[in-house]
């Protein structure tokens, strides 16, 4: 079983920048597929951004340019740095990874996944 925790939420106007970090309780951790994942009230889950187990990234086609995923796989740690925020990144962030322990392919969409954190409020006022 592999629990993920994710901190780094808040509130932050228009342009600024936060970062979200999520925690991973599994030590077979550094060659796994993680995703970032969010959702606001009345849509659907959306893929924000992926990272396989050699690196390779995707990202969602609204957060282009503005979102870097990143791990550290001495700290079990998956990162997403978010900047030039806009209101409509306001959702519930979701940290996820897939079960298979060797994944090099980055995927986004959710149902690739078996594994999810609580979530963490981003809140972008303008």
């Amino acid at each position: 079983q592999v629990q993920l925790v994710e901190s780094g939420g808040g509130s932050v106007q228009s342009g600024g920048s936060l970062r979200l970090s999520c925690v991973a309780s599994v030590y077979t951790y550094s060659r796994r597929c993680l995703g970032w994942f969010r959702q606001a009230p009345g849509k659907e889950r959306e893929g924000v951004a992926a990272i396989d187990g050699v690196g390779s990234t995707r990202y969602g086609d609204s957060v282009k340019g503005r979102f870097t995923v990143s791990r550290d796989n001495a700290k079990n740690t998956l990162y997403l740095d978010m900047n030039s925020l806009k209101p409509e990144d306001t959702a519930m962030y979701y940290c996820a990874a897939k079960s298979d322990v060797h994944c090099y392919i980055p995927f986004l969409r959710s149902e690739e996944y078996n594994y999810w954190g609580q979530g963490t409020q981003v809140t972008v006022s303008s």
